[in-house]
Formats: C-alpha cells, sequence, structure tokens
C-alpha cells in the first residue's frame, strides 16, 4: 500500500501538570505536541513516523471532523504506548518509531489535527521529545490491483502444460492406494488368507503336508 506525505505544522511543546507537580523542558513529566493541517482537508491517516528522543510513554488524540452540524470532537486513538521498554535506561530511547493506523485504538478517517502527548515518569532523563515527525495518508492503490484476472487465475483452457510428462494421475493413484489398503483390511481380517505366503513354522508344516498328500 502506497502512502503519500501530509504536510503539517508542528507547534512547540507545551507542559501540563501531573498532580502538584508543574512540568517544563528541565523536568521530568507530560509535554504535548500539537500538530495541525491547514493546507489539507480531512483525510485518512495512515501512518505515523518520528524519532524517539527519551520519551517514554506516547499517547495519541485526533481531532475528527463528524458532520457541518456537531463541533469536531477530540478521540483518544492510543493510550501510553510504551516507546523505551525501560524508562530508566537507554534502551531504545532514540530510535526511529513508526505508527500504523491498525495500531490505533479508533478509526483514523477524517483527520483534522493530531495531539501528541509524551510521558517521561523517570527523573533519570531531564529532557524528552520527539523529533523529525511526519504524518502520512493513505495513497493510489497499487497497480498489481488492476491487473487482469486471467494474469492470477487462468481459466482451465489457459492452463500451463506439465513439464514432465508420463507421470501418474493423481486421482488414479489415489484410487488405487485405497484398494491396496482395502485389499489389506481383508487379508488381515481372514485367518486363513493371512497365512498364505507366510513362512514360519506354522506356515512350513502346512506346505510340507500339502506335499506328501
Amino acid at each position: 500500500m502506497s502512502r503519500v506525505s501530509v504536510p503539517c505544522h508542528v507547534k512547540g511543546t507545551v507542559a501540563l501538570q501531573v498532580g502538584d507537580v508543574r512540568t517544563s523542558h528541565g523536568r521530568p513529566g507530560v509535554l504535548v505536541i500539537d500538530v495541525t493541517f491547514p493546507s489539507v482537508a480531512p483525510f485518512e491517516l495512515q501512518e505515523i513516523t518520528f524519532k524517539n528522543y527519551y520519551t517514554a510513554f506516547l499517547s495519541i488524540r485526533v481531532r475528527q471532523h463528524t458532520s457541518m452540524h456537531t463541533p469536531a470532537k477530540w478521540v483518544t486513538c492510543l493510550r501510553d504506548y510504551c516507546l523505551m521498554p525501560d524508562p530508566h535506561s537507554e534502551e531504545g530511547a532514540q530510535e526511529y518509531v513508526s505508527l500504523f493506523k491498525h495500531q490505533m485504538l479508533c478509526d483514523m478517517a477524517r483527520v483534522l489535527e493530531l495531539r501528541l502527548i509524551l510521558r517521561q515518569p523517570s527523573p533519570l532523563w531531564l529532557s524528552f521529545t520527539v523529533e523529525e515527525l511526519q504524518v502520512y495518508q493513505q495513497g493510489p492503490k497499487s497497480p498489481s490491483m488492476t491487473f487482469p484476472k486471467w494474469l492470477s487465475h487462468p481459466g482451465p483452457c489457459e492452463q500451463p502444460v506439465p513439464l514432465l510428462e508420463g507421470l501418474p494421475d493423481p486421482s488414479r493413484v489415489s484410487s488405487e492406494v485405497q484398494q491396496m489398503w482395502a485389499l489389506t483390511e481383508m487379508i488381515r481380517a481372514s485367518h486363513t488368507s493371512a497365512r498364505i505366503g507366510r513362512f514360519d513354522v506354522d506356515g512350513c508344516y502346512d506346505l510340507n503336508l500339502l506335499s506328501y498328500t
């Protein structure tokens, strides 16, 4: 599936209140990044990519257009998504992240605005944010979707000629195997028939009796 970059305007981070601690760029807490799309009509969000910079958890909210008579509403589509496996270490602290629409908890259609809520509960890192933010919408369908059906599903008269000739017919082999299995079961069920061709003591004794009579 192709994707098309959506031009956007990323606003500066805004600190939020966490309990009775006022957050800022110099203290751990919660930061908000608002993303607007001034020159784009409501679109279906396909993917969000960015570089994580010591952000431990991420929540995403979108403002969606519903109808002309009702105001657009904010919906939480991702809540506390873990960007760092361990917020007290550097593991996953500086990595490129891709979030797709199927990872969201709501429909990503008719998006008007995007809000990223960053959280870093560890006091070890005093600065955290996301960088190189890119937003993509669904592009045109792949050309392979417009291929004629006969390219992938040939008809009976268009089936390729077998490369190896002289091989047995699979249906015939299957029926012959079933017949052999049925004959084997009949021989096993018949005690007299089961003695034919055996080379044990009783079998040899019976053959000797037959030779003397």
